[in-house]
């Protein structure tokens, strides 16, 4: 497969030389399904935790093909599904428990990629999130106040001056920084995680499509089923995300929702003056579409949002083709927050997909009867959410009670997602009433939009 079909990101390594599949029939301690960061983490920590352990993890295509080597390069803090949902379940302490073990990840991946020489281009520059109009303002406004109980957060909010002082978008009215976030390359991180998996003796069998994972029955372990042959082990882990949708039994587990990205040519100096983007941080807005995007190592701009959401019984396009269509808009929207670029070239576009659970709330978990172990459902904020995901795994294999294993988080389950053709039109229509929200504000409202409103109501993402 062509680099051009995964991601810009692939564009700067070598290809991807394929592993070899799997060659019949193994047993292992722990089988992982899927080698993006996710199981690849999962596979470290277990081996850096406990040597002797044989781990066995099945790729379909190649390690770091799927979302892991797709995205927009955040590694930060952010709890998917926002900290409230577990105040509700868990009260105060166990929501600030998830939000400080999220902050502490950021640097623990940074700890790990320095420790094990994995060269990702990552540079722990913090998030600046922008309001262009004055109904984002006022959520910014919101958020800020609401940051402010929090420890382990640590944001500042920016008035416009200072806001454009650090990267020049255009209508910034204020802006809202947190320190605990890198840039990152991802492509660079999880090709380098799978070589240091190796060297530790995971054995990572690309090419090996699982067709089934099935539970532990009349003594038989717990199992995953390929073509090549089948996986038994005392647990078998599902970090699949995205892809999910596609495993028997899981259809509506989690939405697989489209997002793209495009990259600019190398920015002239006098493009990068005007612009400004010194120190690296990443780039989000306040509208309800919202857009993300970072300054590249060499010099680029990564520019992301969503292109067609979701496809008709959560069908997506594996490579990860972009319509023209997105690809016009996305850039629309980098040169209305860059007029300076107005005449750049786009060199490359490309799109993956995230795991969305229908309360937008991440899980990890192990169900020690039938042997059968996940995470996912990270709607965005996987960088950083795998490794946690890949530590407290291997707490709950290894039967350990530890901070982790306590985290909000394990053994959460949503309910499935509806059956077609309700999914579609849901969410798909959603999206609609969330772009008519941002144009609604951007004609100048000063608060949010009523669309926007109902739409986060029928979502269940309030």
């Amino acid at each position: 497969m062509s680099q051009a079909s995964v991601s810009f990101w692939y564009s700067q390594l070598p290809a991807p030389q394929p592993k070899p599949g799997l060659a019949g029939n193994l047993r292992a301690d722990v089988c992982i399904v899927g080698a993006g960061f996710t199981g690849l983490w999962t596979a470290y920590y277990l081996k850096k935790t406990q040597p002797d352990l044989r781990v066995v993890v099945l790729e379909q295509r190649f390690a770091g093909y799927g979302a892991s080597g797709r995205n927009g390069g955040w590694l930060t803090n952010s709890v998917t599904g926002g900290r409230e949902q577990y105040v509700a379940t868990h009260g105060r302490e166990g929501a600030q428990a998830m939000q400080s073990a999220m902050t502490a990840t950021v640097h623990e991946v940074a700890r790990v990629a320095q420790a094990e020489g994995i060269e990702a281009d990552l540079v722990l520059g913090g998030e600046l999130n922008v309001a262009r109009n004055p109904a984002q303002l006022a959520r910014l406004h919101e958020w800020a106040e609401g940051e402010a109980g929090w420890q382990d957060v640590d944001a500042e909010l920016l008035d416009a001056a200072q806001a454009s002082a650090r990267i020049a978008v255009s209508h910034t009215l204020g802006g809202l920084w947190q320190p605990h976030c890198a840039r990152i390359q991802p492509a660079k991180l999880v090709r380098g995680l799978a070589r240091v998996v190796e060297a530790l003796g995971v054995e990572l069998y690309e090419g090996t499509k699982v067709s089934a994972i099935e539970p532990r029955s009349a003594g038989r372990p717990a199992r995953a089923v390929t073509a090549r042959g089948a996986v038994d082990a005392d647990v078998v882990v599902r970090a699949t995300e995205g892809f999910t949708a596609r495993m028997p039994g899981a259809h509506r587990a989690w939405v697989p929702l489209n997002s793209s990205l495009i990259v600019t040519q190398p920015l002239t100096h006098a493009q990068w003056d005007a612009i400004g983007w010194a120190g690296r941080e990443t780039l989000g807005d306040l509208a309800h579409v919202y857009m993300y995007a970072q300054r590249t190592a060499d010099d680029r701009i990564a520019f992301g949002g969503r292109g067609v959401p979701y496809h008709f019984a959560s069908r997506f396009d594996s490579d990860g083709t972009t319509p023209d269509v997105t690809v016009r808009s996305l850039r629309e929207l980098l040169v209305r927050f860059f007029p300076v670029l107005a005449e750049v070239a786009v060199e490359r576009a490309w799109s993956g997909v995230l795991g969305v659970p229908r309360d937008w709330s991440a899980t990890v978990g192990l169900n020690r009867a039938s042997g059968l172990a996940w995470a996912g459902g990270y709607v965005g904020t996987g960088v950083t959410a795998t490794n946690l995901a890949g530590r407290t795994l291997t707490d709950l294999v290894l039967e350990r009670e530890t901070s982790l294993t306590a985290l909000p988080w394990v053994g959460h389950r949503v309910r499935n997602w509806e059956i077609e053709p309700l999914r579609y039109l849901a969410v798909n229509g959603l999206y609609k009433a969330y772009g008519m929200a941002d144009r609604a504000e951007d004609r100048g409202s000063t608060r949010t939009s009523v669309i926007a409103r109902v739409a986060d109501w029928l979502s269940g993402h309030k």
